[in-house]
């Protein structure tokens, strides 16, 4: 037990720093401004407060009751077994359209330097490599989430160092103008829709405090969660607006679309070529970082579905800091699925698959702050802190419905809370038989 719990909150926040940046940031941030303009500030910041006010809520349940089964374990006991069964494959479909989102983007980074070597190559590659990391343990994760944490933010800082050097004129023979906005098509270039629209791609920047929920059983005071995932917030919401915002400044807000990185976008009128290639590397890294992150937590998750009977007893745990072959092999399917659609729909599958995500996920975070109404007594004051959470998630949610780019990401997540229901319908005989068994 004591080498299980032996995280101290600074690296909980370590990890969810490393679980977190990835290229939901670094491209998906593209899509935001695109669809928001300078607005894309306030969606962030709009973000952060919803993923702070329910991450708060996840940790007040884990320090009252920690459990390796993390928001599905509290969703079975707030609501029942068809809650936790239900959460728990919500969340390993979100989980692998994640995979499939880091997939696409980390492959396309990679082919900048070699455009003739097609997508599926390097999607294997990366796709066996996390693999590998998860296969070695749980201590090979941690290590491999902290270093990668550390390298993620000192890039986000090296580029916010570079874009004040550029904006000073030290780098270039000219300072440069500053791209102030100055009129209303440039706050919002699609109205107030746009950040309505947009809002779903800031909600998916935080996406990863689920993972931190999975391994605040790990803590040495599980009631340090809450201090991990405030200070982790914090950093990702001022480092997230101070560099988009920076970025905004370099150049128009009109040079910016949804196939580049926004951090590459600004910096490449100045010729600054080889940190260009710098932060392309970094881009792939932060993107394995995440499937990583992706990987361990379905892999982790099926483990202790098996032992509340909501998934195959073939994928039980033995060994806590070891995942079962069988649960490399299901989640192994899931990648190569994701690496097919990667390969034969549209150029816009990087869209798809992170609307989809984003939003099967927000649907945890729903029962997350559902779970927690149940099992406590909240205050007025707690009470409309979930309220708003609630409506920032819902703004999140509807917004994908305002432009024909983000429906089909909207109806796939439809179909995957779908077809969980209709596991449960399907479910609920055994869970009969078994209550009446016992």
């Amino acid at each position: 037990m004591k080498e299980e719990q032996s995280l101290s909150w600074w690296q909980l926040s370590l990890i969810g720093v490393g679980c977190t940046i990835g290229t939901g940031f670094f491209l998906g941030s593209s899509i935001a401004i695109t669809k928001s303009g300078y607005s894309v500030c306030i969606s962030f910041l709009l973000a952060a407060v919803g993923t702070y006010l329910v991450f708060k809520h996840l940790a007040a349940m884990t320090a009252d009751n920690p459990d390796k089964g993390s928001f599905c374990s509290y969703a079975r006991k707030a609501y029942g077994r068809w809650a936790g069964f239900s959460n728990g494959w919500v969340y390993w479909f979100a989980e692998m359209l994640i995979t499939g989102s880091q997939l696409t983007a980390i492959s396309l980074f990679t082919r900048h330097w070699f455009p003739s070597v097609p997508l599926w190559v390097f999607s294997a590659i990366y796709s066996a490599l996390a693999l590998l990391v998860i296969i070695i343990g749980l201590s090979s994760f941690q290590k491999t989430e902290n270093v990668l944490a550390v390298l993620k933010t000192a890039a986000i800082f090296l580029f916010m160092i570079l874009a004040v050097l550029v904006l000073f004129g030290i780098l270039t023979e000219h300072k440069p103008t500053l791209h102030l906005p100055n009129k209303d098509h440039e706050w919002m270039p699609l109205g107030p829709l746009g950040l309505w629209n947009g809002l779903i791609y800031a909600f998916y920047a935080f996406g990863g405090i689920e993972v931190m929920g999975l391994m605040a059983v790990h803590l040495k005071d599980p009631k340090d969660a809450a201090k991990a995932g405030r200070v982790m917030l914090i950093i990702l919401a001022v480092i997230y607006i101070v560099s988009i915002g920076l970025a905004l400044l370099l150049v128009p807000v009109t040079a910016f679309n949804e196939n580049s990185s926004p951090f590459i976008t600004s910096l490449e009128p100045f010729h600054l070529s080889i940190f260009l290639h710098i932060f392309n590397g970094i881009f792939i890294i932060a993107g394995f970082s995440t499937l990583v992150a992706s990987l361990y937590a379905v892999t982790t998750l099926l483990g202790t579905m098996s032992e509340h009977q909501d998934a195959p007893a073939c994928f039980k745990q033995k060994d806590p800091s070891h995942v079962r072959w069988s649960s490399i092999i299901l989640t192994a399917a899931g990648l190569i699925v994701s690496i097919l659609l990667a390969l034969f729909l549209s150029k816009h599958i990087y869209e798809h698959l992170t609307t989809a995500a984003g939003l099967t996920l927000l649907y945890t975070w729903i029962f997350i702050l559902f779970s927690s109404k149940k099992l406590s007594k909240p205050s007025t004051r707690q009470t409309c802190e979930m309220i708003l959470a609630l409506l920032l998630i819902g703004a999140a949610v509807s917004g994908t419905l305002t432009e024909a780019s983000g429906r089909p990401g909207f109806f796939i997540s439809l179909g995957i809370i779908a077809v969980i229901a209709i596991m449960v319908l399907f479910m609920r005989k055994k869970w009969k038989q078994d209550q009446t068994a016992s």
